[in-house]
């Protein structure tokens, strides 16, 4: 039950974990709160559900044994130190293992939502996928995983959640895990699917534009070798930090994939409002619009411009 300044030496972990129920973190517990009106049992002041949801702790698990096993796997993806590479360890799933379904994981409807763990799940090693992080900044999924036996950090946007938008929360998330990766030497994989950042008087409030930034500096600044898969959106400021494009760094796209500084969907009312609003018939011209670039928009067409390596 850390307290004070053994609450801030679990935060500052690289990775902690809280029993569901049995285990509290707080500044001050509770008899030190009453002073300040709030009666509150140790649980309802600092139990797991509260900080495992604001990334203040990684993950919860259900009992001690759960809890160790889960330190135990963390640790096994990493270096005995940070003066060395991660260890591969002896693949045991074919590389060349192919997933059929991965054909029709990402709906050819633009606005339908699809499963990214378990496009996570296909293809990394089978059964080599940790996540960390679950229950906070859900709109992104972390976790350490392998491909072909070599330890590696994974990325991956989760459409449930505000369409994989980058909100403050997600942006600290990234800034933290992309961080992680680095004082461990992990090559990262991030598979994107980002529509921007957050809009609308909320993420105004939530500082999301700062998290943001400080995310973006964090992708700019990292060193590790870094691999894009561009699933499907990648647009706005979020999407271009999806690696840093100053160094070398592998990044390929699937068939699915669709990025640009705005969507269509309502870029197009900004980007061409003066041109639409002097036509003389403003909903045909901006269908016309619409019409065009959806002609334009195939990634095949960047593919041959070198903007993605490979499709």
């Amino acid at each position: 039950r850390p307290v004070a300044r053994g609450a801030a030496r679990v935060t500052a972990a690289h990775y902690s974990i809280m029993v569901r129920e049995s285990a509290q973190l707080f500044v001050a517990g509770p008899p030190v709160v009453a002073r300040v009106g709030q009666t509150l049992t140790k649980n309802e002041l600092g139990g797991s559900h509260i900080h495992t949801r604001i990334g203040a702790v990684d993950d919860e698990a259900a009992s001690e044994a759960e809890a160790f096993a889960m330190a135990r796997r963390f640790l096994s993806y990493l270096p005995s130190s940070v003066h060395e590479l991660p260890p591969r360890t002896e693949p045991t799933d074919d590389p060349t293992r192919t997933d059929e379904w991965l054909l029709q994981a990402v709906p050819r409807s633009r606005s339908r939502v699809y499963k990214m763990r378990r496009i996570v799940e296909a293809l990394m090693d089978q059964g080599s996928f940790f996540e960390m992080g679950r229950q906070w900044g859900r709109g992104l999924i972390t976790g350490f995983a392998r491909l072909d036996g070599w330890p590696v950090a994974v990325m991956a946007s989760d459409p449930y959640h505000y369409g994989g938008a980058w909100t403050a929360d997600v942006s600290r998330k990234v800034l933290r895990f992309v961080d992680l990766a680095q004082v461990f030497h992990l090559p990262m994989v991030h598979l994107v699917d980002i529509p921007g950042f957050l809009i609308g008087r909320e993420a105004e409030e939530q500082g999301t534009i700062r998290e943001g930034t400080r995310a973006m500096l964090a992708v700019f600044q990292a060193t590790i070798p870094w691999a894009t898969v561009i699933v499907r959106k990648a647009f706005g400021v979020a999407a271009a930090a999806h690696q840093n494009a100053n160094r070398y760094c592998m990044r390929v796209a699937w068939p699915s994939g669709d990025w640009g500084s705005l969507p269509v969907e309502g870029g197009i009312e900004a980007a061409y409002r003066a041109e639409i609003e002097a036509a003389p018939d403003p909903d045909a011209h901006q269908k016309a619009i619409e019409a065009r670039l959806e002609r334009l928009r195939s990634p095949f067409r960047a593919a041959e411009r070198f903007m993605p390596e490979e499709i």
